[in-house]
């Protein structure tokens, strides 16, 4: 439903039928493929390019919300859950700091806020479709995307990275970290939605994320 819907979007939007459902598949899927050279800059469409924000966007949240929400006929479950408000507040802060970057450099893009929104979340849900050479904007702005790239989309999302839950969990084990230190005999547990974390996932999301991070390393200076 969410592939049709995205169609049917791009179409009205101003792209062709076959365009459409191609590009809908790799919107939906974060796969970031395109049948023109230029991606999404191809079509130089304002209308195009917010349906591919909010699809991504969309695509990037967990599935299993999505379900629970659509049965449930309501919103609640989305802004009840701690991964998704993480999720939608770090595209919020990218978005953010990204046009910041670009309206301060005016040579670097003749339209900061629609390119910035734009690849903000594209890249940071790892969908990959692009307007234009972002990699030539002022260093700090893809230096940006690339780590938030990092965080990806929530947990069961068609999203890359290391998922946003686990981001969210090391924040919180640095903040217990720093409250034993300032408290060396309190007791601090982790506590997600109300549920505490066992130990046990905190160490092997630490694991996990040591591993991504020597894979990445490797994969980049090889």
């Amino acid at each position: 439903s969410l592939t049709v819907a995205c169609t049917l979007a791009y179409a009205l939007a101003g792209m062709s039928w076959f365009d459409a459902i191609c590009h809908s598949f790799s919107t939906v899927a974060i796969g970031g493929f395109s049948t023109y050279d230029a991606s999404i800059g191809h079509f130089d469409s304002p209308g195009i390019e917010f349906v591919a924000i909010c699809f991504m966007a969309i695509a990037g949240i967990n599935f299993s919300l999505h379900f629970i929400a659509w049965n449930r006929r309501t919103l609640k479950p989305y802004w009840r859950d701690q991964e998704v408000r993480a999720y939608f507040g770090l595209l919020a802060a990218v978005a953010v700091i990204v046009c910041g970057v670009l309206l301060q450099h005016p040579d670097a893009s003749s339209a900061p806020v629609r390119e910035g929104l734009f690849h903000a979340v594209s890249i940071a849900t790892t969908t990959g479709f692009t307007t234009t050479e972002f990699s030539a904007w002022p260093s700090a702005a893809p230096v940006l995307l690339m780590l938030a790239a990092f965080a990806g989309g929530c947990a069961a999302s068609t999203a890359g990275g290391i998922k946003v839950i686990r981001v969210l969990l090391i924040y919180k084990q640095g903040l217990r970290e720093i409250r034993r230190l300032i408290h060396p005999n309190g007791v601090f547990s982790i506590k997600l939605g109300g549920q505490r974390v066992p130990d046990a996932v905190i160490n092997a999301i630490w694991g996990f994320f040591s591993a991504y991070v020597i894979l990445f390393l490797t994969m980049v200076t090889v």
